[in-house]
């Protein structure tokens, strides 16, 4: 089998098994959290984000186009002081939501940013130029695109009514 058929059934596999595991364990706990709570849980976790500049540390990673470890890693090094700016916040409320949207809106484009630049410049191909981080886009990168999608879907649906005449409420005592 070819390195990019191996990589490819990686990340595909990634995703299934994060997806089944989420589904199973993270997702109906975030749900019996309050919104304030599981957007922090999601925050923390991409948090970690600064990881991505790996890609561009002289001796880490094998010979990455310029052009997609760039990238990658600053705008990995964004997401993550976005999310960190979240959870630093989280009593200033209107600060708070606004990182939480930025985190996940620079965070979103990222990844898809990056599967673009990863096909274009055909990364899959040379996987193993990845070395050790070649987990990242097998392992981690499959819960940060899980998550991200859970907490936009969370920031545009609309609260029920209960929780807004509650939020009302509270906002007035």
């Amino acid at each position: 089998m070819s390195p990019e058929n191996i990589f490819n059934l990686h990340l595909v596999l990634g995703y299934v098994a994060w997806l089944l595991c989420f589904s199973v364990y993270i997702l109906p706990r975030l749900r019996s959290m309050e919104r304030v709570e599981a957007q922090r849980a999601i925050a923390t976790l991409h948090s970690f984000r600064f990881f991505g500049m790996v890609f561009i540390l002289p001796g880490v990673v094998g010979n990455l186009p310029a052009s997609f470890a760039t990238f990658a890693a600053y705008w990995d090094l964004a997401t993550g002081l976005l999310a960190i700016l979240a959870l630093l916040t989280v009593r200033i409320r209107p600060l708070f939501w606004l990182f939480v949207v930025a985190f996940n809106l620079v965070g979103t484009a990222d990844l898809i940013l990056d599967y673009y630049h990863a096909v274009r410049v055909g990364l899959p191909a040379m996987a193993g130029q990845l070395g050790v981080t070649y987990a990242i886009p097998i392992i981690y990168v499959p819960i940060l695109m899980i998550t991200h999608v859970v907490a936009l879907y969370w920031l545009v649906r609309p609260q029920p009514k209960a929780a807004e005449t509650f939020a009302r409420d509270a906002a007035a005592a």
